[in-house]
């Protein structure tokens, strides 16, 4: 009898024990791993660092079940490392791109349909012209980030020494003065790439001269008496031996180097380059001056966009999208454009006095940021969201080389480039 309670007794208190150890096993077992969104940027360390190192960790507070992955890419190796983690399906979660190199992916179904992501009530709080510019066949692929449009910095002294008073605002103006320019200061008037792989400045240039690229087809459409024009423009340039030899091999950081060094006296270029020029060149700095940017018969002013791409093989897209959205939204755009003297892509951030208010006594910067934000009320995405266009820019490159060289007549050269777009 003795033994039997004490068997109960024993039996009792291992259920306790089993049950106590239960619990405690409950508790204390492993909690929820965070969500980790890997975060692609451009080039922005170590400028940005403790900027993004704050928006991170806002972020992140605000959503304690999210982690971010900040990666910092050399703007030169960033194509092919996308295009690798892309291929091999380990792409990040967000990344930061430009329309136009984001588009040849989005022909290739490379990024998640936005429009099936984001609700209409925050689409509409970004501009609308600029929203177009991540969108192909109708879908969007990318959220706008940060701006900037094309400003014309012109060194002062040099052009004192040419003996004009008055910049130009169009191509042509400006073709007027190069010769001038030449023979009174030994020096070019400016720097334009002509290198496919480059700057896309050539291109919108042609659009500005009333150019229309391609048409509702994609089919070339500058094969025309205005694209004829555009090429003899620039041929006639480099033949009279005003334009710089190395146009034709060296791209835009070259037009940098040359204005730095007092080479020429006109750069177009975003307003992101003042301070660079500043700490490069202080002495070109200080006789530097800015004006709008040019453009052609059109009246047409460029803008250029840097957006936010999500992978669709990411495996968090609702994660992703939220904090693409956060870096984005009014808040943080007006923040990152007063750290970088860029241009927001929202409506709101926009209108901030800080883009309207310029004092009597503002410095060049602070004059640069007025004129870009008022040309952006005009500024337009000036070439085409095409899945190929490099092919087009290639095309139309290649062949006014040639035509330069002298190894073809503009018309043929105009001629070849169209049936080179079209036989792709």
């Amino acid at each position: 009898m003795i033994q039997l309670q004490k068997f109960k007794k024993l039996a009792a208190l291992a259920l306790i024990g089993l049950f106590t150890s239960w619990m405690v096993s409950c508790g204390s077992g492993p909690k929820p791993t965070a969500t980790t969104i890997e975060f692609w940027t451009m080039q922005l360390q170590p400028q940005f660092t403790n900027y993004f190192q704050s928006l991170i960790a806002t972020f992140e507070s605000q959503n304690s079940g999210i982690k971010i992955n900040w990666v910092d890419i050399p703007w030169a190796a960033m194509e092919n490392k996308i295009l690798t983690a892309v291929s091999a399906n380990t792409p990040p979660d967000v990344v930061n791109l430009n329309p136009d190199f984001a588009s040849q992916l989005a022909g290739r179904n490379a990024w998640l349909d936005l429009d099936t992501k984001v609700p209409n009530e925050v689409r509409s709080s970004y501009l609308p012209n600029i929203w177009k510019a991540s969108t192909l066949n109708g879908k969007s692929f990318g959220i706008p980030w940060y701006l900037t449009t094309r400003l014309t910095i012109y060194n002062t002294d040099l052009l004192k020494q040419a003996g004009i008073t008055k910049t130009p605002s169009t191509y042509g103006e400006l073709a007027q003065l190069a010769q001038q320019i030449k023979d009174k200061t030994g020096k070019y008037a400016f720097f334009v790439t002509f290198v496919p792989q480059d700057s896309g400045e050539v291109m919108e240039s042609l659009v500005q001269m009333g150019v229309t690229l391609v048409d509702s087809e994609g089919k070339a459409a500058f094969n025309s008496p205005q694209g004829k024009a555009a090429f003899q423009y620039w041929v006639d340039l480099y033949k009279k031996g005003l334009l710089p030899k190395e146009v034709l091999t060296q791209g835009h950081r070259h037009a940098i180097d040359l204005y730095q060094a007092g080479e020429t006296v006109f750069l177009a270029s975003g307003p992101e380059f003042l301070k660079t020029i500043a700490n490069n060149a202080p002495k070109i700095a200080e006789a530097s001056a800015i004006a709008p940017q040019l453009t052609g018969d059109t009246g047409k002013k460029n803008v250029a966009v840097m957006n936010i791409v999500i992978p669709r093989e990411t495996k968090q897209p609702d994660a992703a999208v939220k904090f693409a959205l956060f870096v984005t939204n009014d808040e943080n755009q007006l923040a990152f454009a007063k750290a970088a003297n860029v241009l927001p892509s929202t409506i709101k951030a926009l209108s901030d006095n800080y883009f309207k208010n310029v004092p009597a006594t503002a410095s060049t910067i602070e004059k640069a940021r007025f004129i870009s934000a008022a040309q952006l009320q005009k500024a337009e995405i000036l070439t085409p969201t095409l899945k190929d266009f490099n092919k087009l820019q290639k095309a139309v490159y290649e062949n006014l080389q040639a035509a330069m060289l002298g190894q073809k007549t503009v018309d043929k050269a105009v001629e070849d480039a169209a049936q080179q777009w079209n036989n792709r």
